[in-house]
């Protein structure tokens, strides 16, 4: 399984390779999943510790029951998104891919539970928030279900999305929308910073 690109890693410093040992590990524990699907997972953190949040909702992720975290992305730095500049502190966003055989709406609910274990308050829309967790695709599901639309539906103009998302899986389509590299370049990455400086953990 190749998580990362090694021309990616050689040509962005923030690109890190997993070591193949981990790779490794990873693949053997899918022995405890029965045909699972793969899913991308965007976080996003811009109150408290934001780092070791992210990180907190990875390990959570990975101690779901049914789900394996396969890839995690290197970490970038945003502005918060629709509100005005300065208003709020900026974001630590990352972007997961996992393997589960949890359908999505029982993925969806593990969000959420992650959410509230992190005391995400949804007060208003666009507010700061300790994490967010949103499915960005399920497999190659598409559906228009108000509860849990699929692909997200503002995924294909999100750089903090599209940016770790292409760390991870520069071949990645969005399902309806295309090749997320070209996503990205139509977007652009204006106010998406990388941040090399800081890692997050693939669980063991």
């Amino acid at each position: 399984m190749t998580v990362f690109s090694q021309g990616a890693a050689q040509s962005d410093p923030t690109v890190q390779p997993v070591p193949a040992s981990v790779v490794e590990q990873v693949d053997a524990a899918d022995m405890t999943l029965s045909n699972p699907r793969r899913a991308v997972i965007a976080l996003g953190s811009n109150l408290g510790n934001r780092l070791e949040t992210l990180q907190g909702a990875i390990d959570a992720l990975e101690d779901t029951p049914g789900l394996r975290v396969k890839a995690v992305s290197p970490v970038y730095e945003t502005e918060p998104w629709g509100v005005d500049p300065g208003s709020q502190p900026s974001y630590f966003n990352a972007v997961v891919v996992v393997k589960t055989t949890l359908p999505p709406a029982s993925l969806l609910e593990r969000g959420h539970a992650i959410e509230e274990a992190f005391d995400r308050v949804r007060d208003e829309r666009w507010g700061p928030r300790t994490i967010d967790v949103d499915i960005v695709s399920y497999a190659d599901v598409v559906s228009d279900d108000p509860v849990l639309t699929l692909p997200h539906p503002r995924a294909h103009e999100r750089a903090f999305v599209l940016a770790p998302w292409l760390d991870v899986d520069p071949e990645a389509q969005l399902p309806g929308h295309g090749a997320i590299a070209e996503l990205l370049t139509g977007v652009g990455r204006t106010g998406v910073q990388p941040r090399a400086d800081l890692e997050l953990r693939l669980p063991e």
